[in-house]
């Protein structure tokens, strides 16, 4: 199962039909569709309506992709993380990269590799946002696509410098393709993953594993009670099963050494108390006693 968590998407796209079909002949089963945000939030932000005739085979998610320069401008996230499947930061400056990877309660930071960026990557900074289950996102589309030399030159040494400083770990790659010819089949990533200094394991990772467990740890804030505990519907309980449950229950609270006559049709409980070592003793020593005196008469009268 391979992932592409990151295609822009708006209501009016003309081309989102080819992207995700050949999404899906290329062998991708989830897709997210994402909408960018560099302004201001609207007071009602809310996805839009996914397009319809897509391709059985892919699974559709929403995201949402916020560009914070300013940490103190953090708009709600605790709203938008209800209304979407994904949200993604994007910093732009060392601060609110810092703010992101230690503070925002989000499930991607995306970075712009495509630019120069105004600062360096530090593993402690970045090490704080994966232990928290926070993944980094590198984008190969503007790498392929006639973005220029300068876009390529930097996308290769910024992925090349995010893989240094993560040690390989915590990194998922998605296409961010506006069009089909930006798309690339996953072992092609896989490869041009390779190249940034990733093994092929982890490369592979990136495109399946780690954005899985993106999605599924964004499920889970979602669904279950701050993360960790989820609500499943169990079945039906029947009347039987309740009865059966009942009667396990008096029984376990009759007590120890407490157990049911077969011959009573009532079922009454009976208690027997344990007996002791000496006192099993002495009645086995009784009754070798009574057995030892029912065969002297017989042996008696033989004589």
């Amino acid at each position: 199962m391979f992932y592409d968590l990151n295609v822009p998407y708006t209501p009016n796209d003309a081309n989102i039909h080819n992207i995700l079909h050949f999404l899906a002949d290329l062998g991708y089963s989830t897709v997210a569709l994402s909408q960018s945000i560099s302004t201001k939030l609207p007071p009602n932000q809310s996805p839009p309506d996914l397009p319809t005739n897509v391709p059985r085979a892919l699974t559709l998610l929403t995201r949402l992709n916020l560009t914070v320069s300013d940490p103190s401008q953090t708009p709600r996230l605790t709203t938008l993380i209800q209304s979407y499947s994904l949200l993604a930061i994007r910093p732009t400056n060392e601060k609110s990269l810092t703010h992101a990877c230690t503070n925002l309660d989000c499930d991607i930071i995306s970075l712009d590799l495509s630019v120069r960026l105004p600062f360096h990557f530090k593993f402690k900074t970045l090490s704080a946002a994966i232990s928290r289950g926070v993944r980094f996102e590198i984008c190969y589309g503007p790498g392929v696509t006639g973005s220029g030399l300068e876009s390529r030159r930097n996308l290769i040494g910024n992925a090349i410098a995010l893989v240094r400083a993560t040690r390989g770990r915590g990194i998922i790659i998605s296409s961010e393709a506006k069009q089909a010819l930006g798309v690339r089949a996953p072992w092609d990533v896989i490869n041009l993953a390779c190249l940034w200094g990733l093994t092929q394991e982890a490369a592979k990772d990136a495109l399946c594993d780690e954005a899985r467990k993106v999605v599924a740890l964004a499920g889970m804030k979602r669904t279950s009670w701050r993360g960790t505990v989820d609500v499943v519907f169990g079945g039906v309980v029947t009347g039987d099963k309740v009865a059966r449950s009942e009667r396990k229950s008096e029984v376990s609270r009759s007590g120890s050494g407490v157990k049911r006559k077969s011959s009573d049709p009532e079922g009454t409980v009976i208690s027997e108390p344990q007996l002791s070592k000496r006192e099993m003793k002495r009645r086995a020593k009784k009754a070798r006693l009574e057995d030892g005196g029912n065969d002297t008469p017989a042996n008696s009268s033989k004589t």
